[in-house]
């Protein structure tokens, strides 16, 4: 990965990537507008969802996050960004 494409990069373009998901698959969107961009390391991108459990009540939809969800917000970061790039949760 190119040094001029790091976290600050993919935070300013965040809106731009759930609005690409919002496009294909509202519940997509749904799972991950609340994720919390952790880090990128190489072509890793991790992600948590800790601002999710200030809530009271079960806010994380860990459990509803499947594979193909995944990979719709996958494809939305290839399209806005250019970058493919694995998501991790932890």
């Amino acid at each position: 990965m190119d040094s001029e494409f790091s976290i600050e990069t993919l935070k300013s373009s965040w809106n731009q990537i759930l609005d690409a998901v919002l496009e294909v698959d509202r519940v997509a969107w749904l799972l991950w507008f609340d994720a919390r961009l952790v880090k990128l390391e190489g072509n890793i991108l991790e992600v948590n969802f800790a601002d999710s459990e200030k809530f009271s009540g079960d806010h994380n939809f860990k459990s509803a996050r499947k594979p193909e969800q995944t990979a719709k917000l996958i494809s939305a970061i290839l399209k806005v960004t250019g970058k493919e790039l694995e998501v991790i949760e932890s």
